[in-house]
C-alpha cells in the first residue's frame, strides 16, 4: 500500500511512525552521490511582500529538476528483495515520474510509470531516458 505524506493512518488504520532526526540523517547519508546539495537563495521580492526573510531552495538544479528523486530513492532502497524484483509502479505527469524512474534505475529496480496522454513530451522522454517503461 502506498502512503503519502500527510496520511494520518498507515495500513489497516495503524498510526504512521514519526520520522526521527536519525531517519533524516540516515536518508541524507544514503542520498550522498544520488542527489546534490542545493543552495538556499534569498528572495528580496518575496521577503518584502511578507515582511520576513524568505529563502528558496534551488531543487530545480537536481538531475530530475526537483526534490522528488530523494523520496523515491529512499523508499525504493528500503524495499525487500522480493519487492525489488517485482519492480515499482507510479503515476505522474512529470517530476515524480522522473524521480521514480531515476531512483529505480540507480537501484537496479524495474519501473513502470503511468502518465496522462497530455503529459509534456519532454517529461515523458526524460522519464523513459531514466529507464522507466512509460504507459
Amino acid at each position: 500500500m502506498a502512503l503519502e505524506l500527510g496520511d494520518e493512518d498507515g495500513p489497516e488504520g495503524a498510526p504512521l511512525p514519526a520520522i526521527s532526526l536519525d531517519d533524516v540523517r540516515s536518508a541524507q547519508k544514503m542520498l550522498s552521490g544520488v542527489s546534490r546539495p542545493t543552495a538556499l537563495e534569498g528572495s528580496r521580492f518575496l521577503s518584502g511582500l511578507i515582511g520576513a526573510p524568505v529563502h528558496l531552495k534551488c531543487e530545480n538544479l537536481q538531475r530530475t529538476g526537483s526534490f522528488k528523486v530523494r523520496g523515491a530513492y529512499v523508499r525504493i532502497a528500503g524495499l525487500g528483495p522480493a519487492e525489488r524484483a517485482a519492480g515499482v509502479v507510479a503515476a505522474s505527469a512529470g517530476n515524480h515520474a522522473q524521480g521514480v524512474a531515476l531512483a529505480a534505475s540507480l537501484l537496479g529496480v524495474g519501473s513502470t510509470v503511468f502518465m496522462p496522454e497530455g503529459a509534456p513530451l519532454p517529461k515523458v522522454a526524460a522519464t523513459r531516458e531514466y529507464g522507466a517503461e512509460v504507459r
